[in-house]
């Protein structure tokens, strides 16, 4: 079974059970269900035809033809003669008919040997589809690039929708055990109506998240689904060990350079200027001459019967055989201007190319200078994150305990409650953030392999 087939069994049986998936898993659907990294390849697979097609006009172009005809024909013939009398000797005009049938039948081919000697644009053309066909294969190649960035940051915006629901579910249930403590305390004169009305207004707003983020879960879902044609399951996600890494090299710089040198979308860019130079040859061409030889024969073969007036059948066989061997020269003198427009034309599309260039370099080290400094600050966040949601947890229980002894309200024990909620939310989607930051750094500098995704599945549980 091969590779191909595996995976489109495992997609079926993840579909079928419903079972959990990690990241790894649903990039071998992704690779079989997605329509944009379909698109691609099909792309891909035509381009590359450019190429036999330019050239096949450098190669020789044999053509062949041939006819065949069967033609009857009846009619009368009518005609005067100018005769002198024996007996007389004047001179009488006579009328004479003469009724013919004939038939005739006609077999006609030709073949037709052309190849071209000297065809500058032909030549052009050819270079020019080789450039066209390497720029495919990189276009192809950044599609792969971009469907494993498409996948992780789908699957990672998952998992944050789901962290994000759950700490707002966690939430309003612990609100409401603090709107049902307050009002028993209120019904024994322990504490103000103001203390219940807040606890009241968080527990209404704690409803209204939580439906905002079952919304945003299933856009989510939805969007992976979008890639892999099917709903996820239960995710993988990082643990409390998750290893962070710095960038290696540990050099901004560094990472730039290597992006310049080996970014795909770089890369294409650069052919594309090359591309675009090739293409102004091929329409300068259009003033060159062109030279090619032409050899050719052609058979002409009929058989024809003939009968005037009740006579037997006359046969008439005529074949005729022409051979010729020859050179032609085109030379264009005059095209309206249609070739100096092309010219023009193809001058501008060349200037084009090398100001996307430019514009491509430029956004090529924006995007690896902030991803760098997305993995170094991503790191740092964790760090923090982490930190916070101890002392967050450490203060709540100090706030309620404050709270039972009369210290604290109702409202202190909200805002604690709160805070430690959103610091384990943050500190989930930070985790998130460093892995995507991780990958659109490797993106940028073109080194982004499956490979990389492995690495990354094996910090999920």
């Amino acid at each position: 079974m091969n590779n191909f087939l595996k995976v489109l069994l495992f997609s079926f049986i993840l579909i079928d059970n419903g079972s959990a998936a990690s990241l790894l898993d649903v990039y071998e659907q992704a690779l079989v269900n997605d329509p944009r990294i379909k698109e691609a390849f099909a792309n891909k697979e035509a381009i590359i035809e450019a190429k036999p097609q330019a050239r096949s006009f450098i190669l020789p172009q044999l053509s062949g033809s041939a006819s065949f005809s069967d033609t009857d024909s009846d009619g009368r013939s009518t005609f005067q003669q100018k005769i002198i009398n024996p007996i007389n000797g004047e001179e009488v005009v006579i009328t004479n008919n003469t009724d013919f049938l004939q038939e005739s039948e006609t077999l006609q081919w030709d073949v037709t040997l052309r190849q071209a000697i000297f065809d500058y644009g032909s030549w052009m053309n050819l270079r020019k589809a080789n450039k066209t066909v390497a720029q495919a294969e990189i276009d192809y190649l950044a599609a792969e690039q971009d469907l494993i960035i498409r996948v992780a940051n789908a699957y990672f915006n998952v998992l944050a929708a789901e962290d994000t629901l759950e700490a707002e579910q966690a939430a309003r249930q612990a609100i409401e055990k603090q709107l049902d403590q307050a009002q028993k305390r209120f019904d024994v004169g322990l504490i103000a109506i103001t203390d219940v009305q807040e606890a009241q207004a968080a527990y209404d707003q704690s409803i209204a998240n939580e439906i905002t983020s079952k919304r945003n879960l299933a856009t989510a879902k939805e969007s992976l689904r979008a890639i892999t044609d099917s709903y996820p399951g239960q995710l993988n996600k990082p643990d409390n060990n998750l290893p962070l890494i710095m960038p290696n090299p540990q050099s901004e710089s560094d990472w730039v350079e290597t992006s310049l040198e080996q970014n795909l979308s770089y890369l294409s860019a650069q052919v594309g200027v090359e591309i675009a130079k090739s293409e102004i040859k091929v329409q300068r061409s259009g003033h060159l001459p062109t030279i090619g030889i032409q050899a050719s024969k052609r058979d002409i073969d009929t058989d024809s019967f003939r009968s005037d007036s009740g006579s037997e059948f006359t046969p008439a066989d005529n074949e005729n055989i022409n051979e010729g061997v020859g050179v032609q020269l085109n030379l264009p003198l005059y095209s309206g201007g249609q070739v100096t427009s092309r010219v023009r034309q193809a001058v501008a599309r060349h200037r084009a190319s090398k100001e996307k260039l430019e514009r491509v370099a430029r956004e090529t080290t924006r995007i690896a200078r902030d991803s760098y400094l997305g993995v170094i600050s991503g790191i740092a966040t964790v760090k923090a994150l982490q930190q916070s949601v101890k002392s967050s947890a450490t203060a709540l229980q100090a706030t309620e305990a404050g709270y039972e002894v009369g210290t604290r309200t109702t409202v202190d024990v909200l805002d604690a409650r709160r805070r430690l909620y959103s610091s384990q939310k943050n500190l989930a989607i930070s985790k998130y953030d460093y892995l995507k930051n991780i990958l659109q750094l490797k993106q940028a500098a073109g080194t982004l392999t499956q490979s990389d995704l492995e690495q990354i599945n094996n910090w999920l549980k």
